[in-house]
């Protein structure tokens, strides 16, 4: 059992505190200044006393950072000159994009320092200890650490995956770009279902979307289908006016992605140069056109 602390109960703090809690170790602090951070307190961790972040680090053997991004560094700091880091102390934040390098001034105390990230999408709410199942965790840690790292993610009911330092922000890309893009890119579809007419976007979009997504996984680029792939011209030209029309917000990120595809698929061999470059000509054109309507 570790005694662990908590500075920053937003959607991965405390749930990741609450499954730990239900492995067996012991939440002694936790801090939230927000009201809906303190809710989250109150329905995962409940019981769970919430403290300054200096008081919750001095409470605790191993110190969980689940603040944003931005404010790691900071946050590290304040803590690090306030003394409420010690010798001995584990400490550990779950930001993607970061590795050691921002735990340096707690490392500097002699603290115990590791990168500790699920790549996974949070709600804050019960619904995600479920996820946390078979979850992936980008992990960068001396060797020291090792051991404590893999009874934590084992606790979590995760897998670690092995991240160098250098290579954090290219890890941190590939799942923003797949997952916070996707979100995207299905809302815009989903405008699109609607703008025609459907009455549920949602439930016509779920089986076409989770058969590509499952596809993509086990086959990459050959999971390709659609009209970029066979090279219709014509199909594309149509959607490019209509989407114009009916969401002229959504043309840059279907022309962006109908390029991205394109090339793809030539490099694939599935799709001819001389037709992608006619369908990447339909594409340039459409959003020159588009950028000088709204100039």
């Amino acid at each position: 059992m570790t005694r662990i602390g908590v500075v920053g109960a937003g959607r991965v703090g405390a749930v990741l505190a609450a499954a730990l809690r239900a492995a067996g170790h012991e939440i002694v602090a936790a801090a939230g200044e927000s009201s809906a951070s303190r809710t989250r307190i109150e329905t995962l961790l409940p019981g769970v006393p919430v403290l300054k972040p200096t008081a919750v680090a001095r409470a605790c053997d191993l110190l969980l950072l689940t603040v944003p991004d931005d404010m790691l560094d900071n946050v590290v700091n304040m803590l690090s000159a306030s003394g409420a880091i010690r010798r001995g102390q584990y400490v550990a934040h779950t930001s993607g994009r970061h590795g050691l390098a921002v735990l340096g001034p707690a490392a500097d105390r002699g603290a115990h320092v590791l990168a500790l990230h699920p790549a996974m999408t949070f709600t804050g709410t019960d619904v995600d200890l479920a996820r946390l199942d078979g979850c992936v965790f980008g992990v960068t840690a001396p060797t020291d650490t090792r051991e404590l790292v893999e009874t934590l993610v084992a606790d979590l009911g995760g897998v670690p995956m092995w991240v160098p330092e250098e290579r954090r922000t290219l890890y941190h890309a590939g799942l923003a770009h797949g997952a916070n893009h996707l979100v995207t890119l299905v809302a815009q579809a989903m405008d699109l279902l609607r703008a025609s007419g459907a009455e549920d976007p949602a439930a016509t979009l779920r089986p076409l979307l989770t058969a590509a997504l499952d596809n993509v996984l086990s086959y990459g680029d050959a999971a390709l289908t659609g009209p970029i792939v066979r090279g219709d011209v014509n199909t594309v030209r149509a959607h490019l006016v209509d989407i114009a029309t009916s969401s002229p917000s959504t043309l840059e990120s279907y022309v962006a992605m109908a390029r991205a595809t394109a090339n793809r698929a030539v490099l694939d061999g599935r799709l001819l140069p001389i037709r992608a470059a006619k369908l990447v000509g339909i594409l340039n054109d459409a959003l020159t056109e588009h950028r000088r309507a709204h100039a």
